[in-house]
């Protein structure tokens, strides 16, 4: 008798340990998968991109030495983060889609080592309603996720869910954006100058803060111009000379196209939405618009973003246009960026 209920008790402690090794091991295999999926992927994905290969400078310089490599700039760009608020933003679905852009951000930062990085509108999903408490608690957020090291620069331009579209926007909103990023419309690095354009503003209808928008543009487009010009008119001797070259505008909303269906690429729009006419003033800028900006400031290069799909446009004599697809999970399953360096 006692032998047996030793014997019954030897095989319940074997019970016991097999049942606990194989908790172990399925704890083991979930962690594991956690690891993967939640962190490593993003290495393993991030880790195929690579910068575009630069074409090596031809000539010689004096005495027959090769000419010196100018300068290179690394600059890498997102658009529509759409950062959720208090309003939309339920816990679970903010806490997992930050996650990912955090994760994916911080990876890129990491690997590719980017100077400088501009995002192109949208930064947050609320900022056209929320109260001074939420903006500051998205702004906070905003700054956990997209840390970045203090040799890197990060601009951003406004987006209509930032500051509201043309009927919603107002210099409260503007300025609030403005504190949390720069006001600056333009600056220069490595021999480039880039044109930060409130696109939101660029309504056409005369309204105050649109007036002051093209105001401020049509400054810049002075500036560029005594910048372009080898002997120096009379009114532009006061102002300093920037490097000699066509902008690159950053913008949110894209200049005028009809649709995207000559978009193509796994990061266009679907075949579905391809074909659907853009709307001017809220989907796309107005053509009267669009022509003026390419005819104030004479960019070799605009990137937007707004449709959160990316496309490739030429403009009037050979302008290129990139719309930057969203780096956001929430507005499309495949979110991705752009890099580029000159």
């Amino acid at each position: 008798m006692a032998s047996s209920q030793l014997g019954a008790r030897g095989q319940c402690l074997r019970l016991l340990k097999t049942r606990g090794f194989l908790l172990l091991k399925l704890l083991a295999a979930v962690l594991a998968v956690l690891l993967f999926c939640e962190f490593l992927i993003y290495y393993l994905v991030i880790f195929r991109c690579s910068w575009p290969e630069l074409k090596t400078p031809e000539g010689a310089g004096a005495l027959g030495a090769p000419k010196a490599p100018e300068p290179v700039l690394r600059a890498m760009f997102l658009a529509d983060t759409h950062l959720l608020g208090a309003v939309r933003g339920h816990w679970l679905d903010k806490l997992r889609r930050e996650w990912q852009m955090e994760r994916a951000f911080q990876t890129a930062l990491w690997l590719l080592q980017p100077e400088v990085v501009f995002i192109l509108g949208d930064v947050f999903d609320e900022g056209k309603w929320s109260s001074p408490e939420a903006w500051a608690d998205d702004v906070g957020r905003f700054w956990k996720m997209f840390r970045h090291p203090p040799h890197v620069q990060l601009w951003a331009v406004a987006g209509n869910h930032d500051i509201g579209f043309h009927y919603q926007m107002d210099t409260y909103r503007i300025k609030r954006f403005e504190k949390v990023f720069s006001p600056e419309r333009l600056f220069s690095w490595k021999g480039i100058n880039f044109v930060m354009v409130n696109s939101v503003a660029l309504e056409g209808d005369g309204c105050d803060i649109c007036s002051r928008a093209e105001a401020e543009l049509l400054e810049i487009s002075h500036w560029l111009n005594c910048s372009r010009e080898e002997h120096r008119p009379r009114g532009c001797r006061d102002r300093q000379r920037l490097p000699a070259s066509a902008p690159i505008l950053l913008q949110h909303f894209p200049l005028y196209r009809r649709n995207d269906a000559n978009c193509s690429g796994e990061d266009a729009a679907p075949p579905d939405e391809k074909y659907t006419l853009f709307k001017e003033r809220y989907d796309v800028l107005s053509q009267e618009v669009s022509q003026k900006l390419l005819w104030w400031l004479r960019p070799r290069l605009v990137l937007s973003g707004h449709t959160h799909s990316a496309c490739e446009v030429q403009h009037g004599a050979g302008i290129l246009e990139v719309s930057v697809p969203s780096f956001s999970w929430r507005n499309r399953n495949n979110p991705s960026f752009i890099m580029g360096h000159q």
